[in-house]
């Protein structure tokens, strides 16, 4: 680096601010300090982004947000800001971390959700998960720990499908070997590189797996499409690492016979898609069908749907309902089961309600951009991974009728007015109950939407605030009339339950943007 091009790039991060900020790494770049440990590794870089993907890298926490609230008032964008993070967190973690990979899978629903606030306060949900991103990539020793790095392609033959190369590897637990046959398939079409990948996705239910190869693909949008295998070979590793745990437990995932004999019984792969709607009853009928079976029996019911003509869209619009009776029906955390951040009769969090709803969600996005084998298999597998879960839930999902006897006034200000104290005082089923009825009145959905993403944006969440926020936005704007409110009533009360437990970083990007 020539001194010019230094004084540039001090200038850029702020003169006074980069010796206490940055990390070994970049003081390396700079010539200021020794090089990082391991530097004998090829390193991924990112041409024009990699200054922006090192500093959030390299930068501690704590001095994180004021640089990046200089940047944006330099005139970087929301949106390089989050490429940024989403390619730093995906050269630290390659999808292995659990902290790590939830920060990532929440990095797009951030920016998505920045665009339903007024522009003054748009940063705000970013910043908070920009600071989380970091703060979790400087925990683990940020770049001299990182564990992506340049892969060879293998040389694949040209016998079999892509997909099936790949979730051969996937199944041996072999990284080197998984990581080099999708290097191979990544030369192709980003979107064939994604079909193949999805053999190794579907391959076992686990809601991380599936959102975060979800996740990777949609913030494409934002990347670019040049970063596809940096940002979707976290999956494979994901993959890989949950086969030496399937190895280590000694077991076969049941959805590996269930899929191919359903694939082979519905013959479903010789035909086009079917088109029929269902009317609300066949959907509710499917959804309580996938509530209440087994993972085998629902995984049938959904290709016999397929196979009779239903459209993928009211296939998967009946899984997402199961999803979300899942959320509505669940009696909350019990007392062994709590920790800090997630009380006794709590549902935030890693609840089972918001997995299932935030998996259904992936599940059905997957299918949408898709090719056809795996739009009908993302929604077998789908169904499977929701249902199963219903035991031990209460038998009627709120709101409860008693709850809303208790409801009389029919103004929509003062309903909302008594839906936000209700969350204050983190009352599930009142709260719940409150929004159930506005709907049922017929009042406009986004004031409900604009109180619930304050909080999304302000508490922690345990993880999962920004996340199932975008699920209820997406699952309520593909709804039908007859259940789209549902979605918004568990939003609500999933929204009660986290109340009180701001995030970090939060406050610090309030103060820094003067909102």
């Amino acid at each position: 680096m020539t001194n010019r091009d230094r004084r540039e790039f001090l200038a850029e991060v702020g003169q006074g601010m980069l010796l206490a900020s940055v990390g070994a790494a970049l003081a390396a770049d700079l010539g200021l300090a020794p090089a990082f440990a391991g530097e004998g590794q090829e390193t991924l870089s990112f041409g024009d982004r990699e200054p922006l993907v090192a500093l959030m890298q390299e930068t501690p926490a704590d001095k994180l947000l004021p640089i990046l609230v200089e940047k944006l008032k330099a005139g970087t964008g929301l949106q390089s800001l989050v490429a940024a993070a989403a390619l730093a967190n995906a050269r630290t973690f390659g999808g292995q971390d659990y902290t790590g990979f939830h920060a990532f899978m929440v990095l797009l629903p951030s920016y998505q959700m920045a665009q339903e606030l007024p522009p003054s306060m748009q940063s705000l949900p970013v910043l908070k998960v920009l600071y989380r991103n970091t703060r979790r990539i400087q925990d683990v020793g940020g770049r001299k720990n990182e564990v992506l790095h340049p892969v060879e392609a293998a040389d694949l033959p040209q016998d079999r499908p892509g997909g099936e190369l790949l979730r051969d590897a996937t199944r041996k637990a072999d990284v080197d070997a998984a990581e080099r046959t999708f290097a191979a398939l990544a030369k192709g079409p980003v979107g064939e590189a994604f079909n193949h990948l999805q053999f190794s996705v579907q391959d076992e239910l686990d809601v991380h797996r599936v959102v975060l190869a979800w996740r990777a693909w949609a913030v494409l949008d934002l990347a670019g499409k040049e970063q596809a295998h940096t940002l979707l070979r976290q999956s494979v590793r994901f993959c890989v690492d949950e086969e030496q745990s399937i190895r280590k437990r000694n077991r076969q995932p049941e959805i590996r016979t269930v899929l191919p004999k359903l694939l082979d019984e519905y013959r479903l792969l010789g035909r086009p898609l079917g088109k029929r709607e269902a009317d609300d009853g066949g959907i509710e009928k499917l959804a309580q069908t996938v509530y209440g079976s087994s993972g085998a029996q629902a995984a049938d019911a959904a290709a016999a749907a397929l196979s009779e003509g239903m459209s993928p869209e009211a296939v998967g619009e009946a899984i997402s309902l199961a999803a979300n009776r899942l959320v509505l029906c669940d009696p909350g955390r019990r007392k062994e089961h709590a920790s800090p951040g997630k009380p006794e009769g709590s549902v935030h969090g890693a609840s089972v309600g918001v997995h299932a709803s935030d998996s259904a969600n992936a599940w059905r996005n997957i299918a949408r951009v898709s090719d056809l084998r795996n739009t009908v298999a993302s929604l077998i597998v789908g169904a499977h991974h929701t249902a199963g879960q219903s035991g031990g839930q209460t038998k009627a999902p709120q709101p409860l009728p008693e709850e809303l006897e208790k409801i009389k006034t029919k103004d929509a200000d003062a309903i909302l007015r008594d839906a936000e104290g209700a969350i204050k005082e983190r009352d599930q089923a009142r709260a719940c109950a409150l929004v159930h009825r506005y709907g049922e009145l017929g009042h406009p959905a986004r004031p409900v939407f604009d109180l619930l993403l304050k909080y999304a944006v302000s508490e922690d969440g345990a993880l999962h605030a920004e996340k199932y926020y975008r699920t209820v936005t997406e699952e309520f704007a593909a709804s039908r009339p007859a259940f789209r409110w549902r979605h918004l009533a568990a939003l609500t009360r999933v929204t009660a339950s986290e109340y009180g437990y701001p995030a970090d970083g939060y406050a610090e990007a309030c103060h820094l943007l003067k909102v």
